[in-house]
């Protein structure tokens, strides 16, 4: 069932983005590549009884007016009650903007934009704090699939505020996501 789910958002958003292709009689010069970069990430912070420090930079490129790819490294480091840990790796997302501003469709002053967003999480995780099976070292590898969507909020002339909620769709075995994951993000 996962899988249906899985092909049937990548097929929408393929969809969505076609009408962002070549059409005959329109001449539009793409920007460059420098100028459809974006920089961004995440930090996450929680201290008490639980604590728990993230960092999530992003590299990203627009290929379509509407469609961005971006990828960068993980770092978390959790400690609570029973132990600690360091998980890194690497995160790819894309992002589909559906609508890139909200006041053109309900004129209320909302420049804001709604979009849609899947990333894929690839983490090393210390085997001996995830398992409980006897002579558990070294580190095991969890890749995560997660699909969802938010709104975006323009700060600038290039840069924006990302709320996301998303969506585990694959196994999420050792508990690394919540069902919905809620980030903010920034990018410029």
């Amino acid at each position: 069932m996962k899988k249906y789910v899985i092909m049937i958002a990548c097929l929408l958003m393929v969809v969505a983005a076609a009408g962002q292709m070549y059409q005959p009689g329109v001449t539009e010069q793409r920007p460059p590549v420098r100028q459809r970069l974006f920089f961004g990430g995440s930090i996450g912070l929680q201290f008490g009884t639980v604590t728990n420090i993230e960092v999530s930079p992003l590299i990203g490129v627009w290929v379509l007016p509407r469609l961005a790819v971006a990828g960068g490294p993980s770092f978390q480091y959790y400690d609570d009650p029973y132990g600690n840990t360091t998980i890194y790796g690497g995160r790819a997302i894309f992002q589909l903007d559906v609508i890139q501003n909200l006041n053109n469709l309900i004129p209320l002053g909302l420049h804001m934009g709604i979009f849609a967003t899947g990333e894929y999480a690839a983490l090393s995780l210390e085997k001996s704090f995830f398992t409980t099976s006897p002579g558990s070292s070294g580190r095991i590898y969890d890749g995560t699939f997660l699909l969802g969507g938010g709104i975006s909020q323009p700060t600038g002339k290039r840069s924006r505020m990302n709320l996301s909620f998303l969506w585990t769709v694959t196994r999420n075995d050792y508990g690394i996501y919540d069902n919905p994951e809620i980030r903010i993000e920034f990018y410029f």
